[in-house]
Formats: structure tokens, C-alpha cells, sequence
């Protein structure tokens, strides 16, 4: 590949399964090139195939916000919880209780999430 008039600019990081880092860096040994030189003519002279994912709708999008808020909450409520059982403020039957309805709340929040679209 030609050298890069002005030099290259910041790096792109990415993250891969195992099994997928390994089928990457096969090709990469395959091809002879580094690694950057690999992904740069792979990506830039369109020698990869993209599958755009969908857009989300606006019911996915609104759900996804209101999961997002939901599930910081719930995490707020069983830090407490997990704090005031261990000092001695919450019963047993009452921590479990608890934990069992954030639970609930998670599978059903997961569940219409998945329904959303």
C-alpha cells in the first residue's frame, strides 16, 4: 500500500469474540499485511459487505430509554436493599421478597423490549 500523505491519525479500536479475533487475525497472516494495512484496504476500498442493521422504531427507541432509567433504578433499590440487609435494617424474608419483585421487574422490562418492534 502507498504511504499516507501527512502521515496516519488516530487509531480505531474494536473489540471481537475469541473465535472471531482468531478468524481475523488468520486473514490478516494470510494477507501478508499488518494488521492496520489489512483493515484499511478491507474497509476503505470496499472489499467488506455491511448489513446495515434496521433502524429502530420509535416504540424500541422510547422503550430503550425508559429500560435505560428503569434499570438504573432498579439498581439503586438493591444496592440499598443489599446495604440496609447487611446492617441489619431489613429482614431476611423482606430482602428476598424484594430481590424476587426486582426480578420480575427486569424479566418483564427484557421481554417488552423484545416485543417493541
Amino acid at each position: 500500500m502507498p504511504k499516507h500523505q501527512g502521515g496516519l491519525g488516530k487509531p480505531i479500536a474494536f473489540r471481537l469474540t475469541p473465535a472471531d479475533r482468531e478468524a481475523y487475525l488468520a486473514k490478516v497472516a494470510e494477507s501478508g499485511l499488518t494488521q492496520s494495512e489489512f483493515f484499511r484496504q478491507a474497509v476503505l476500498t470496499n472489499k467488506t459487505k455491511v448489513i446495515a442493521r434496521p433502524k429502530a422504531s420509535v416504540d424500541r427507541k422510547r422503550m430503550l430509554q425508559i429500560f435505560a432509567k428503569t434499570s438504573n433504578n432498579i439498581n439503586q433499590i438493591a444496592h440499598r436493599a443489599n446495604s440496609d440487609h447487611l446492617q441489619g435494617k431489613l429482614s431476611e424474608a423482606t430482602y428476598d421478597q424484594l430481590l424476587y419483585q426486582l426480578q420480575i421487574i427486569a424479566r418483564y422490562l427484557k421481554t417488552s423490549l423484545n416485543h417493541a418492534d
